[in-house]
């Protein structure tokens, strides 16, 4: 059963419980011993759920920094694409993460895009070609407690400009 702070308005469209279902499955994801829980259809919002177990559980019977990082990991760019659109670039740049509290039982994540974080991100690439946003989330347990915290930095552009860039860049590579 999911906590109470879990719940949402937001609905799961049929296309995004697939991916969801895709996602937990897939290899490089499914090894990280988090769980998808919910993906909502305009992809704004998504819940994870990260369990101690055998596959995540660290030395000392915590669950292991490297889960909850990893866990983590694709979340906002994968939710930036989906929302953005083809005509835009996304890709994660930097992450990090700050431990608060050891973590021994079930943890959870809510990733949410908001109107105004994507009104800014849209204004700033039109202004600028692109930009780069934070987000941050939180391992919490049951109770709300946080157990870790992370933040990821991501980098947005147009792809029209990102593709001018990449081909300038190459282009000085090969004439110096």
């Amino acid at each position: 059963m999911k906590p109470a702070f879990l719940q949402t308005s937001r609905t799961e469209s049929f296309n995004m419980w697939r991916f969801r279902q895709l996602m937990n499955w897939y290899p490089m994801y499914f090894g990280t011993g988090g769980k998808i829980l919910f993906w909502s259809g305009d992809s704004r919002e998504v819940h994870l759920r990260l369990r101690r177990n055998v596959w995540t559980y660290n030395y000392v019977g915590t669950i292991f920094g490297g889960s909850m990082f990893a866990a983590a990991d694709p979340f906002y760019m994968l939710m930036l694409l989906r929302i953005l659109g083809k005509q835009y670039v996304v890709w994660d740049k930097t992450g990090s993460i700050r431990f608060r509290k050891p973590g021994r039982q079930t943890l959870y994540a809510r990733f949410e895009i908001t109107d105004e974080q994507l009104d800014t991100i849209r204004q700033a690439v039109a202004e600028n070609g692109q930009t780069e946003q934070t987000f941050t989330l939180d391992w919490v347990d049951a109770d709300g407690v946080v157990h870790a915290q992370i933040e990821r930095l991501c980098y947005i552009a147009d792809k029209q400009h990102y593709e001018q860039r990449k081909n300038d860049r190459q282009q000085s590579r090969f004439h110096r």
